[in-house]
């Protein structure tokens, strides 16, 4: 017997998510059944799908309120591939946005809204370009990764970086090879993390820096989904790793364009060490129903 799922489209930047409201943690979606929901042909299409939760009610929720009691929704993330993700930038704006939208959360001005994920709790708050979350401490890989993609002349080397999920960045030339590189083959990674990664192909304007603020563009084949228009953390990444080649003096502010839009990333100093932010637009599409078999 089949259920009818009301869902909500909605994205950041382009990047794409179907979201389901279960709070009971009822809903069981097969990987199956996740592929099907993504499919642009013949489901609804989406980057993602992320079902609506409360912590409480979702095995993996138990870490997030034993980190902060008070995140009561968790943001249970899967790929468009069926498999499960530990963190999304964009995604996690999106699903504040929908908390929010469906009346299961409140968020005024000034105030933070912690979110649970497979990566620790998310603090979310509004920003004058939509939300603005708070991704934690990141990680600098040890070790360099050769990075090789259809249509990129030579293999490059990469920068692995984790801001709890993790990637490859790396640097190109120019215009012609930002535009050529073909993301609809999976890049090669050597050595191959376990678990694979997210890989960022990045081009520093010149000027790299305005006004103190830091200038990239980024394309992305995110691990799970192939290329999206975005990646929040894959611009976070991005903009790490371009701090970390362009060396002292780097602003701590960056600007990523991505074909979908454009993200802010900012570093700050906190007791526990550097953290990095996310912001952007969060905008809901459409709602729907479909029915599963």
């Amino acid at each position: 017997m089949g259920i009818d799922l009301q869902f909500t489209k909605g994205h950041g930047t382009g990047n794409d998510f179907v979201l389901v409201a279960d709070p009971d943690g009822r809903l069981d979606l097969s990987p199956e059944q996740i592929r099907g929901i993504c499919d642009r042909q013949f489901g609804v299409g989406a980057d993602g799908i992320i079902r609506a939760v409360r912590s409480a009610n979702l095995d993996a929720g138990a870490a997030a309120l034993a980190e902060d009691d008070t995140a009561e929704w968790f943001m249970d993330y899967w790929n468009a591939d069926g498999t499960v993700s530990e963190m999304c930038g964009n995604g996690i704006r999106v699903y504040t946005r929908f908390l929010l939208d469906q009346g299961l959360a409140e968020l005024g001005a000034g105030e933070t809204l912690p979110i649970g994920t497979r990566s620790g709790v998310r603090d979310v708050q509004r920003n004058a370009t939509g939300y603005q979350v708070d991704l934690g401490r990141w990680r600098l890989e040890p070790g360099e990764t050769l990075v090789r993609a259809k249509n990129l002349a030579v293999a490059r080397p990469g920068l692995g970086i984790n801001v709890g999920n993790p990637h490859v960045v790396i640097a190109l030339a120019d215009e012609d090879e930002l535009t050529e590189v073909d993301l609809t083959f999976i890049p090669q990674l050597d050595p191959d993390p376990a678990g694979g990664a997210n890989v960022e192909f990045v081009l520093p304007h010149d000027p790299l820096v305005v006004d103190g603020v830091g200038r990239i563009r980024m394309r992305v084949h995110e691990r799970g989904s192939g290329e999206t228009l975005s990646c929040g953390t894959g611009a976070v990444a991005a903009a790490l790793a371009t701090r970390h080649w362009a060396g002292a003096g780097a602003p701590n502010q960056w600007r990523v364009e991505v074909p979908g839009g454009v993200l802010g990333v900012r570093m700050f100093p906190t007791e526990d060490g550097e953290h990095v932010s996310l912001s952007g637009p969060a905008e809901l599409v459409f709602t729907g129903t479909l029915k599963l078999a």
